[in-house]
């Protein structure tokens, strides 16, 4: 048993995780406080961010008197920012991760304290990635939460590692114009840009013929 007592929770509504990931009523349900807004977070010791989807500010941050964790979804430093999953597919990576990092004010920038890689399996969709990542981010906060809340670790500052790994930054904005399949691109891409882009309960990737949006599907 971990002894700390949790300030309150932050959260936005995630369909995507279907039944039984409700935080809200979950934080009720155990008497933590749900805040509406950043502008609620109070001072605390730890602040820590999972895949939150507004970028904070170094007022918020300054909010933790010991440390402000993010956990990205993604190998940093490859990998910053949105739609991680799609641009690892689009770039033919054979190698993805998770990543728990110190923040700071520019976007999944920090220092790095605990990583975890995996390979990713050959004609790989979006959604099996993204899944894949999911599990080993459960495991990652899981084996090092009381790591973090004591400060058991060895900061690697990422520029140390651009070298090796080099970087990206990608937005949300972006995935509009990653979805459009131009037909005339080498069969190979088509079928690459439509695993990256296949992801259920989001608009699937498409092609405009006479002006009318037609749809990839995969099939059953």
């Amino acid at each position: 048993m971990l002894d700390i007592a949790v300030s309150g929770l932050l959260t936005q509504e995630r369909k995507e995780f279907g039944e039984g990931h409700d935080l809200t009523a979950l934080a009720q349900q155990h008497g933590i406080k749900v805040f509406a807004s950043l502008e609620e977070l109070p001072e605390c010791d730890v602040l820590y961010s999972v895949q939150y989807h507004k970028i904070l500010k170094a007022e918020h941050i300054a909010r933790a008197r010991q440390l402000a964790v993010n956990l990205h979804m993604a190998p940093l430093p490859e990998y910053r920012g949105s739609n991680q999953f799609s641009f690892a597919i689009m770039d033919g990576k054979k190698e993805f991760g998770t990543t728990i990092h110190r923040m700071d004010n520019r976007i999944d920038h920090g220092d790095i304290l605990f990583q975890k890689r995996f390979p990713i399996p050959e004609n790989c969709w979006v959604d099996q990635l993204y899944r894949l990542t999911y599990e080993a981010s459960v495991r990652l906060f899981c084996q090092t939460l009381k790591h973090v809340l004591s400060g058991n670790f060895v900061p690697v500052p990422q520029a140390d590692l651009l070298p090796r790994y080099g970087t990206s930054l990608h937005m949300k904005n972006e995935m509009e114009t990653l979805k459009q399949i131009n037909l005339s691109e080498f069969p190979e891409m088509i079928e690459r840009r439509i695993r990256a882009t296949s992801m259920p309960g989001f608009e699937p990737p498409y092609c405009m013929i006479g002006g009318e949006k037609v749809y990839f599907k995969r099939g059953e």
